[in-house]
């Protein structure tokens, strides 16, 4: 199995040495192809950064990321956003669609800008949007839609270009039951049929009980890790108690 990720002794400090703050402990993490792992922990546990250190918004103060065997916290800002563009697709809590552009165009953007060939852009939109249970809805715009339904699309919009990995951030933040139910059935898919890659930042047990592993943190270390077994219900259990057992809840 493929390495995707590998993150080697990873350290974040803040402020001066007098007042520093660490956000990240020495996290190794290696992440391989087909993987879904939750990232959960109260808040201030580091996870948040964790998330920006991998998806190249931030970089850390110590350690190395390496993402499909390139060290992303050694390379130039051109690199980076080469990178960026062709391994990682991002999935954030409020959708970033745009408005005056319609759910299918939206979701074939990433591949227009890159010049593909028109019939093949609509021929993966056509697939990806099937795989989402969007089709009757890809004529209209981010106003005519639900926000599970944007979100779904936004999703589709990440993983058209086939990326190394999908960061999503609290993906089901901003949703109601049922659509956050809807969008991880769809990522759940997409891990399982499409072989993607996930990593999910979320404070949810029930969007984590998806996850194939759940790694716990706080004070800015691992302190725990979860193995999915064959049924989603009693890994959810398992999320609880361990959530109840640090004290946190489910933030």
């Amino acid at each position: 199995m493929n390495k995707i990720v590998e993150i080697k002794n990873l350290v974040k400090t803040y402020g001066s040495k007098e007042f520093e703050t660490k956000a990240l402990k020495a996290i190794d993490l290696d992440i391989y192809e087909n993987d879904f792992i939750a990232i959960m922990g109260p808040s201030g546990s580091g996870k948040t950064t964790l998330l920006n250190m991998l998806s190249t918004l931030d970089k850390p103060t110590q350690g190395s990321i390496l993402i499909d065997g390139v060290d992303i916290t050694k390379i130039n800002n051109k690199d980076l956003s080469k990178l960026r563009k062709e391994k990682i697709g991002f999935i954030f809590q409020d959708y970033n669609l745009l408005d005056n552009m319609s759910l299918e165009d939206n979701i074939a953007l990433p591949l227009s800008l890159d010049g593909v060939d028109k019939k093949q852009i609509i021929a993966k939109t056509v697939k990806i949007a099937a795989m989402f249970g969007l089709t009757e809805h890809l004529k209209k715009y981010p106003y005519q839609l639900s926000g599970g339904q944007k979100q779904r699309g936004a999703s589709a919009r990440a993983l058209i270009t086939d990326p190394k990995i999908i960061f999503a951030d609290e993906p089901t933040g901003a949703l109601d039951s049922k659509s956050s139910r809807d969008l991880l059935e769809s990522l759940e898919s997409a891990n399982q049929r499409n072989q993607a890659t996930i990593l999910m930042v979320t404070h949810d047990a029930f969007s984590a009980s998806y996850a194939k592993q759940v790694y716990m943190l706080r004070d800015g270390a691992i302190t725990a890790r979860l193995n999915a077994g064959r049924d989603r219900s009693e890994f959810y259990d398992r999320i609880l108690k361990l959530l109840a057992s640090m004290g946190s809840g489910s933030e």
